[in-house]
């Protein structure tokens, strides 16, 4: 083989190895890939049970219960328009109170409650997911 060719093949298996290396990788990915939903989607039926999901809204003020003993706890998301039950059972983030935005990892059960695996409170309490405050802004209300 001239040198020319021997380049042109090298270069041929290089872009075949990254593209394979780059199938396994999103294939190994995919079961872990969580998506961003709201309480609405919930309420129409967008999200599937069972699936890796993300869960963004406000939490509802007057919601959260605590359990006895444990860690568990439970309260309600809303985006202004529905509202999700979420049970969760572990440390709380510091930011996690009664009015401010939160997004729960975790899968949609059957019965329409949330299992919660992680909860994300990152912002200070004025935080809120965009889509919330456009639609608060629209001249929506939180459920109640």
């Amino acid at each position: 083989m001239k040198p020319k060719q021997q380049r042109l093949m090298l270069v041929i298996i290089a872009i075949a190895a990254i593209a394979g290396a780059s199938v396994l990788a999103l294939w190994g990915l995919s079961d872990r890939a969580a998506f961003f939903v709201t309480p609405s989607d919930i309420a129409e039926g967008k999200a599937e049970t069972g699936v890796a999901l993300r869960l963004g809204g406000m939490v509802e003020e007057g919601s959260i219960e605590r359990s006895d003993e444990g860690l568990s706890v439970s309260f309600l998301l809303h985006d202004g328009k529905a509202r999700v039950p979420v049970t969760y059972t572990g440390i709380l983030p510091d930011l996690f109170v009664e009015g401010s935005g939160a997004v729960a990892e975790g899968q949609l059960g059957p019965d329409g409650t949330f299992r919660a695996d992680r909860i994300l409170a990152r912002h200070d309490e004025n935080y809120m997911p965009p889509e919330i405050a456009d639609e608060l802004a629209a001249g929506g209300s939180p459920t109640s």
